[in-house]
């Protein structure tokens, strides 16, 4: 008998999908859409860095301060708010599920805090079709590996 294993096409097709997912999600934080998040505090903000996003919550960082530990430990309950454009923001409400201390390539620390969405507040109907885009988006989308040339400038 033989000790191959049987290749699982679907398996890996999740998994293509899913690292597509995460790879567009940065894309769309950081490039794309801009999207900034900061933790609202009682009307100051504390900004964070959006990391990934599913269906069930998301993960952030935000700079390790004197405060940070108490401030995200698990059960605690934040009000995020979403700015995808100038003047407006998207409320979303998560609890805090687990957090760690994570230090970067260079040396600089932060939380990372791993949350789920409270799916009972209106306004997370908009932030559930944004979460669905991606991941349709990830699944759907080809890549463009053609070298595209300029004739006008």
């Amino acid at each position: 008998m033989s000790d191959k294993k049987v290749f699982d096409f679907n398996e890996r097709r999740k998994q293509s999908i899913e690292q597509k997912r995460r790879q567009f999600e940065r894309v769309v934080f950081e490039e794309f859409l801009g999207v900034d998040a900061v933790i609202d505090d009682n009307g100051s903000g504390h900004p964070v860095k959006l990391l990934d996003v599913s269906h069930d919550g998301l993960q952030f960082q935000v700079p390790m301060g004197p405060k940070t530990a108490q401030q995200f430990q698990a059960g605690t309950d934040l009000t995020l708010k979403l700015v995808f454009a100038k003047g407006s923001y998207l409320p979303v409400v998560v609890k805090v599920r687990h957090a760690k201390e994570f230090i970067d390539s260079r040396g600089d620390a932060y939380w990372r805090c791993g949350t789920e969405f409270d799916k009972s507040i209106p306004s997370f109907k908009a932030m559930e079709s944004f979460i669905e885009f991606i991941y349709k988006y990830a699944e759907f989308s080809c890549r463009d590996n053609v070298a595209h040339k300029v004739y006008f400038l």
